[in-house]
């Protein structure tokens, strides 16, 4: 399968790097949009091809990735009456890269069974400069064979590639990883206004943490919005983060998990959401919590 006939339905900021990097290592490509034209258009020049729906898609690959918001787009690419079930593609291995609820990928696993298709789930961590790189992580869960079958796939565009047993626990383990990233978002966002509040300045936060050993990549680019502006520093919209903590919420409340620090991480952004700031990026919570605190952002202070 070095060189199977692979597709890609959404080429959005993740979704463009993994059909790049597909195309660069010399697979056969075939691309869907799902919101705008000009990524689509710059894989074209490159060599792909455009498949105009999930069906055709699905009726000209071996190895189909989903790249999409989430799980309601997830489910209306595979069930919808042009989708990917209604190809009727025995053998066909589909990789949903969104992150999406584990219970209706689950279901959306049985399903495509049924039709003689695999549902693999390998969503993805990093922003897209590594999506870009083809270095992206990503936490796969499908069967041994299958994984077997598809990590050379895979390898085209992720540089760490961890395999943690069937299908589902892949994106179970995707929003683990995002409720820490995420509850780092809403931390240092109220660390920082309670430190203004003090007296201190975001400057003296950072020259204290950014040597120590409370300092990450995630820090280090929530920090780069917060002191340099750079509203391009971290990539991952309030939209995205508040819909991942609403899956996180409806796992934690299917395994009876008890989840008083995550509601507050979910509530910090659905409140940001709910102002008609969902478009913005996660570092600029710590613009929103400042002005519930009666603050300026970090720049007027």
């Amino acid at each position: 399968m070095d060189k199977a006939n692979t597709g890609v339905i959404g080429v959005g900021l993740m979704g463009h790097g993994i059909a790049k990097n597909l195309l660069e290592k010399g697979h056969p490509l075939t691309v869907m949009a799902h919101r705008n034209r000009a990524p689509v258009e710059d894989l074209i020049g490159r060599g792909a091809t455009e498949a105009k729906t999930p069906r055709e898609m699905a009726e000209a690959v071996d190895i189909l990735h989903i790249c999409v918001s989430g799980s309601p787009e997830v489910e209306g690419v595979i069930r919808g009456p042009d989708g990917i079930l209604a190809s009727g593609k025995a053998g066909l291995i589909v990789i949903d890269c969104s992150t999406s609820d584990p219970v209706s990928t689950l279901q959306l696993a049985d399903e495509l069974a049924a039709a003689g298709m695999i549902l693999v789930d390998a969503p993805l961590a990093r922003t897209p400069k590594e999506a870009e790189a083809g270095t992206l992580d990503t936490m796969v869960g499908a069967d041994p064979e299958t994984f077997a079958a598809i990590r050379p796939v895979l390898a085209c565009w992720a540089a760490n590639i961890v395999h943690l047993g069937p299908v589902g626990l892949g994106h179970k383990m995707k929003l683990i990883n995002n409720f820490i990233a995420m509850g780092y978002g809403a931390l240092y966002s109220e660390a920082l206004a309670i430190a203004r509040k003090s007296g201190l300045t975001a400057q003296q936060v950072d020259d204290v943490i950014r040597p120590g050993r409370l300092s990450n990549g995630f820090y280090e680019t929530f920090m780069k919005y917060t002191l340099e502006r750079d509203e391009d520093a971290h990539r991952f919209s309030i939209r995205n983060a508040a819909k991942d903590m609403r899956y996180l919420a409806n796992l934690a409340l299917a395994v009876g998990a008890v989840n008083p620090v995550q509601g507050a991480v979910r509530n910090a952004f659905a409140g940001m959401e709910a102002e008609g700031e969902g478009d913005r990026y996660v570092p600029m919570l710590a613009d929103f919590i400042a002005a519930r605190n009666g603050l300026p952002p970090v720049d007027d202070a």
